[in-house]
């Protein structure tokens, strides 16, 4: 056997092994449908994720906007419940007391539309680092107060489930 005959040989077996190749790799028309099935519903899915994600995104920024605007009016409210306090004490103010009075219902009644809520706080509640905020600890008035909050000095608020302002407490020893 000569060089060109070898050649011809190993060319022919070349193009043989390719020839076997190509018909094992090329796919029905079933798989191929089926293949562009699967890219279509993993597609469809990852949008719908997509759209879902979204709207929790959306959703969580009116959230987070409200929480900014709520959180600017709490010493506002605090004002108003502290000038409650001192117009009772003087009987003369029976119409400064009503005005302002009226003015605090309707600010608290649209705070509470937009979804603040009072923290619940209340002499004598057992102390919880998560929720309440300890200023200062002092001797307990009884022993049925110790670790137990002695006095509110300042309302905590809640925005539908994340507290935005901690109520302020003070604790017995």
């Amino acid at each position: 056997m000569g060089k060109k005959e070898e050649i011809k040989e190993e060319e022919n077996s070349v193009d043989e092994t390719q020839e076997t190749q190509q018909e094992v790799v090329e796919p029905t028309t079933e798989e191929l449908m089926q293949q562009e099935k699967d890219k279509y519903l993993r597609l469809f899915a990852e949008f719908e994720n997509y759209k879902k994600r979204t709207s929790k995104e959306r959703i969580e920024l009116f959230r987070t906007a409200n929480q900014e605007l709520m959180t600017v009016l709490l010493p506002v409210l605090d004002d108003f419940e502290r000038a409650l306090t001192h117009i009772e004490d003087d009987k003369e103010a029976e119409e400064l007391r009503k005005g302002v009075l009226l003015i605090y219902q309707k600010l608290v009644k649209t705070l509470e539309q937009k979804g603040l809520e009072k923290a619940e706080v209340k002499k004598g509640d057992t102390f919880d680092a998560e929720i309440h905020e300890a200023i200062t600890q002092i001797p307990a008035p009884s022993k049925k107060l110790v670790g137990k909050i002695v006095d509110v000095v300042e309302q905590g608020y809640k925005l539908g489930d994340k507290i935005i302002r901690f109520p302020k407490v003070v604790i017995g020893q």
